[in-house]
Formats: structure tokens, sequence, C-alpha cells
């Protein structure tokens, strides 16, 4: 969303120059009408159902305006074209399923995947993850694991085939807190080469889930939270905690208990970013029916849209004041002391250089992202290195 602004810079370039231009994925599919503006065609939805139409339309000069995709099984989709990739990329990505049954009101993944699971063929999978040529790769799966006892046989069923492949990739993906429940499962994550899970814990307050529709972490308990965390431990599992800051019933109290609640729990690293209105969430229609977004001078201010600034009117907070306690919650999270601390707990907790390393560089990367032009990079090696020798009693 935050860059889409630089996409449709790009698709002008390229207007003027007599090129159709045709637009698609998550943002445009929600505002489709702005798009329109920039391009000669949008594609609404995932494009695998109507890429064919839209190609033969373009051989016979015959575009149409918009375009509706519709979900469908991925029992056909094609394999993601690796050699368009840089090899440069740090991480490779991997999607083995779309869809996700949860309904939060902040996200847009059900809006735009469907909420129901669907899933690549279990072949198509592996050779994918054998042609990746990264070492680390980031499943981008809406939920790896999902519901039920089929999507669980299915997850075990990658995990073992990975095994097999004997790579000694490394790899980390989104997951719900009920995985927690299934060892097997979490086992074979870790033989596979899983290294890190992200939680969306989002708030520890029960209150908070209610309001965002986070039945799972509801189901879980907030008291049993760190037992989730446990699991993954033993497992030899990181766990990245995602957390939203400024929820509509958060107060100075919460949001600084909130980071509380980070620096003094088994969590190894987290995603910290302020409640952001993405367009088609609920969260978004009602706080433009509230006339709330005050960052709405579209396309420019997508922009802003990063999770890391304040768009928002907000009941309890002018947005210097909200930028500023946000500011100070960063310092106090993202404290290198902190982050020391982190690792050394990641190292006891799960027996693991690689996961606790996995860790490290997270926190360092949103510490980096958080304070971008108004503070140096923190050099990521120099502290590995660093702390390797502090920590060799725990590895």
């Amino acid at each position: 969303m935050h860059s889409v602004k630089r996409a449709y810079d790009i698709a002008n370039y390229y207007r003027k120059k007599g090129v159709p231009i045709i637009i698609g994925g998550i943002h445009v599919s929600m505002m489709p009408e702005e798009a329109s503006h920039y391009a000669d065609t949008v594609v609404i939805g995932e494009a695998e159902s109507i890429w064919q139409t839209i190609i033969k339309d373009f051989e016979n000069n015959e575009l149409k305006q918009f375009y509706h995709g519709k979900l469908q099984s991925l029992y056909d989709s094609p394999p993601q074209r690796l050699d368009l990739y840089s090899n440069k990329y740090g991480l490779g990505s991997l999607q083995t399923s779309r869809g996700c049954p949860m309904n939060c009101d902040f996200c847009s993944v059900h809006e735009f995947n469907g909420r129901k699971h669907r899933y690549r063929p279990l072949k198509d999978i592996v050779e994918e993850f054998k042609a990746i040529p990264q070492e680390r790769i980031y499943i981008i799966d809406d939920d790896f694991y999902g519901y039920g006892k089929k999507h669980a046989e299915r997850t075990k069923n990658i995990c073992k085939e990975f095994i097999k492949c004997n790579l000694n990739k490394q790899w980390y993906t989104f997951t719900s807190m009920n995985l927690a429940n299934d060892k097997e499962a979490i086992d074979l994550m870790y033989k596979s080469g899983c290294r890190m899970v992200l939680l969306g814990i989002e708030s520890e307050i029960s209150e908070q889930l209610i309001a965002s529709g986070k039945q799972t972490n509801l189901k879980v308990g907030t008291e049993n939270f760190e037992i989730v965390y446990k699991s993954f431990h033993e497992a030899g599992i990181a766990v990245l905690g995602s957390f939203i800051y400024g929820l509509e019933t958060d107060t100075e109290e919460s949001i600084r208990r909130r980071t509380d609640y980070f620096i003094n729990s088994s969590i190894d690293c987290i995603q910290p970013g302020m409640l952001t209105p993405l367009p088609g969430t609920k969260v978004f229609n009602k706080l433009k029916s509230e006339k709330r977004i005050f960052k709405n001078n579209f396309p420019n201010d997508w922009e802003q849209f990063t999770f890391l600034n304040n768009t928002i009117i907000r009941d309890n907070f002018t947005n210097n004041e909200f930028t500023e306690l946000m500011y100070e919650e960063w310092e106090r999270m993202f404290d290198i002391k902190v982050l020391k601390r982190k690792y050394i707990q990641t190292l006891k907790n799960t027996k693991s250089p690689s996961a606790a390393g996995w860790a490290l560089s997270t926190n360092m990367h949103y510490r980096n992202a958080v304070f971008e032009g108004k503070k140096e990079n923190y050099n990521f090696q120099k502290l590995f290195k660093e702390l390797t020798s502090i920590a060799l009693p725990y590895a």
C-alpha cells in the first residue's frame, strides 16, 4: 500500500510513452477507481483466473478498464518465476496456501484471498522449495498451520518432504497460536528448517482482542500466552510477536504496558506497528465514515501508511502526543541492552544459535526501520560478533 504511489509514478511514465498499463494487487483491488486514473486496466482480485483473457484482449486491442478475478483452486496455479528475482535478496519466498478463516477487523487478507484455505499441490511446493536459490526462506502463507486435522496433516507432510530434501535451508512463517497444541507439527517444522514463527499477538488485553475480532488468541487466553511461546522454544523455534499500538481503547498507560510486556516476556523479537487503516478493512471503513483518517491526500499520502506513521485522529491523543509516545516506546523496546538480553534469553530458551540469530536480525531490522532517517543504522554483524562470544556458554 505505501508503495502504490511509486507504482502510479512508474505507470504514468510509461503511459506517456504510449505503453498500455495493467495494474493489480491488494491495494488497487480495494481502490479500483483510484487505480483507474493511473492505468488503462485494473485487475481486481487474484489474476490467475482472468490473466489469459486479459492477454487475449490485449492482443486483440480490446483491453477493458476492469477485470474481476475469482478465487479458484491453486492446483492449476503456475509456479513463481524465480528467474525474475535477484539472487541478491537475502530471503527467498514460497507460498503453500492462500486464505485465512479469521475475521480480524484490521486485516485485508481475508478480503483479498478469501476466508477458506486453498492449497497448492505438495509436489509443486517441494519442487519450488528446492529451486529457490536462497538458503533462507519466508513462507508467506496467510496461516501456515491453519485449522483442523486436514490442514495439520498437510503441514506435517510439507515438513516431512522438506526434511527429505536434506538442503539445510532455514525458514520462517506466519501462523496462529493454535499450533502450540500440536507438538508433532512443531518438532517437524524445526527439523525441516523452521527457526522462527510470526504470531499475530496484537495485544495482551482480552477486551482489545474481542474488539479486533482476534478469536484464536481469545480461545488460548492471554493468561496462557507464555505457554504458547514455551511450546515453540522447546522445539528450538524463536517467536516473533506482532503488536498493534494505538488501538481504539489504548491509553498512554496501556501502551507503555504493552512495551513492558514485550520486554519482560519470553517473546524473542517484536514487530511493533501503529494501528493503520488498510483499504478494504473494517477499520478503514469505520474511520473513513467518521472522517478520522487525516492523512487523506491520496495517492500521495499512501506513502505514510507504513505502520510507522500516525494516519488517524485518535480520541486519547493528539497526533504529536501519540507520535512522541511511540518514539519513546520504540526507544525502550529497541534499546541495545534489551536486544542483547533478548538474544541471550532466546539462546537459553531454544538452545538454537540459528533461532537466536533469526530473532536478533529481526529485532535489528525493525529497530533500523523505525529510526530510519533519525538514527544511524546499527550494524547487525558487529553486534552479532560481540554477542557470539558472550553467549557461547548458552549455545
